[in-house]
């Protein structure tokens, strides 16, 4: 059962506390759950067990967590190798951060074996799982981690990256490892056996207490601070070199440090001027915005509510005037619903008290047919449009379209309309890319929750101009760059969500400027 290279190359004898948490759900077929019996067993055989050497504890988990055999259960290693083989698939669910909490609060404690933190004795979780946890585990994650725990996360199969990310220690490409079936799972043994039968990281232990960066040194380790900022005289904290403070900025309005200098902001209603420090009163700019809202049962009533807060925070900062900036927004379900035409109202107030007066609907999701109503009445001058005025969309939905989008997407971009896109939670890349303008990183955004959406209405507020130009992007282009079209959901989840604002108005009216 085991590999021959492992006993012809026996590990240090680093005394470790190690504990094997073993997802035990339905997903796991019988003859995966005998491989990662086998895994386990093969990654034992390096190490030295034994009360003064490393110690060994496991427990699997499905719905409830069953503790197998604790840090002092067994002295040697054929005793954990009988219970190993010994243990019996649960196949219930998959409560991961139940286990993750087990084991931080009880299987890591002295009552259960564990020895005392001041000796030191790296305390290791190896967590293997295959689906989606059915509780939360980021919280928890970090807890364990802040409490002294390295943990390595084993994902086999279709497990979220960002999920085992949220669970390993960093850094990530030490702790996190991703395979895609049981078979491939003894490919780790050599993997691991380096990294637990080397030197010891004392960063990796988790409770080196510093603040911004730790640096392992032999036998030891000292603390570093990020640029900008100096160690103080506890060799742990750091304090900020604040720039504004120290130096003559000049900066007209506002001065704010970054991490080696500092940039210069405009109050509202203002933009930076070329000197990078004065600031000055922006042009009239004028645009005919069609919002496109999801109002699908999948938001529910407390989402939609913070939709309508997010809309009328972009109405906040723009020139609403009959000779300025018209909005106009859709409202979509199984229908598509116009709550207000671009030619309705002339001001930010009557704007604002009609999205406020926005009645849930609640039902599907046709996204397309919304995108087929916005192209074909929401910038017609029966409803108000203007030639030769800039025309934007901003589309918010927060799932898969029951109908397709491309077609009228491109219609769209076709004829000029910008169009921004918002995903939110359970929106499909795909389709978001199709509704967006090039390129992506500049159009498509995603969150992964409803909340965030407060983070836009934020920067919109301080960086907003009166004097807005949107040049209309947009046929696709048949000859797309690899950049571009490499872009992965990572990194648009990655996108600072306050960006959508500044890329409707910052292109001709930034309010900030780098020193």
């Amino acid at each position: 059962i085991t590999n021959s290279f492992i006993t012809e190359n026996p590990c240090k004898a680093v005394p470790l506390d190690f504990y094997f948490v073993i997802d035990s759900s339905r997903s796991i077929r019988p003859n995966d759950y005998e491989k990662v019996k086998t895994f386990i067993i093969n990654l034992i055989q390096f190490l030295k067990i034994g009360p003064d050497a490393t110690r060994v504890g496991l427990l699997q988990y499905g719905s409830v967590v069953q503790p197998e055999f604790s840090l002092k259960t067994y002295n040697n290693k054929a005793e954990v190798e009988q219970a190993v083989r010994n243990m019996e698939h649960l196949a219930t669910g998959t409560m991961t951060g139940l286990a993750i909490q087990y084991t931080m609060e009880t299987a890591f404690t002295e009552e259960e074996g564990a020895r005392p933190a001041n000796l030191h004795i790296p305390r290791i979780a190896m967590i293997v799982t295959d689906g989606r946890p059915q509780d939360t585990v980021e919280e928890v994650a970090a807890q364990a981690r802040q409490a002294g725990i390295q943990i390595f996360a084993i994902g086999v199969g279709r497990v979220d990256m960002n999920t085992l990310k949220a669970i390993g220690s960093e850094p990530h490409s030490e702790h996190v490892h991703l395979v895609a079936n049981f078979s491939q799972i003894e490919t780790l043994i050599s993997v691991f056996q380096s990294k637990l039968c080397g030197e010891i990281d004392f960063c990796d232990l988790g409770n080196h207490g510093c603040e911004h960066d730790c640096v392992s040194v032999p036998e030891s380790y000292i603390c570093r601070c990020k640029k900008g900022y100096v160690l103080n005289l506890d060799g742990k904290t750091c304090s900020s070199l604040d720039l504004c403070q120290t130096v003559d900025h000049r900066c007209e309005h506002q001065c704010v440090s970054t991490a080696d200098s500092y940039i210069c902001r405009c109050f509202e209603g203002f933009m930076l001027a070329e000197d990078g420090e004065s600031c000055k009163k922006c042009g009239d700019g004028v645009m005919d915005l069609v919002f496109v809202i999801d109002g699908s049962k999948s938001l529910g009533p407390a989402n939609f509510e913070l939709v309508k807060q997010f809309v009328n925070g972009i109405v906040d900062s723009l020139d609403i005037s009959k000779k300025g900036t018209h909005v106009g927004l859709l409202q979509y379900s199984t229908k598509v619903r116009t709550e207000f035409t671009l030619g309705q109202y002339t001001t930010a107030q009557g704007v604002k008290q009609a999205v406020s007066r926005m009645q849930y609907m609640g039902r599907g999701s046709m996204t397309g047919s919304a995108l087929r109503h916005m192209f074909e009445f929401s910038f017609s001058a029966k409803e108000g449009a203007r030639p030769n005025i800039p025309r934007v969309s901003v589309v918010f939905t927060d799932g898969r379209s029951q109908d397709d989008v491309s077609e009228w997407a491109t219609k769209a971009k076709n004829s000029g309309i910008t169009m921004y896109v918002l995903g939110i939670g359970k929106a499909i890349e795909q389709e978001l890319r199709e509704i967006a303008s090039e390129p992506d990183e500049k159009h498509l955004y995603y969150a992964e929750d409803f909340e965030k959406m407060g983070e836009i209405t934020k920067k919109l507020k301080s960086r907003i101009c009166t004097g807005t130009q949107l040049t209309p992007s947009n046929k696709k282009s048949v000859t797309r760059t690899t950049q571009q079209t490499d872009l992965n959901k990572n990194q648009i989840t990655n996108s600072p969500l306050e960006t959508l604002e500044s890329q409707l108005v910052h292109e001709t009216c930034p309010s900030e400027s780098v020193l």
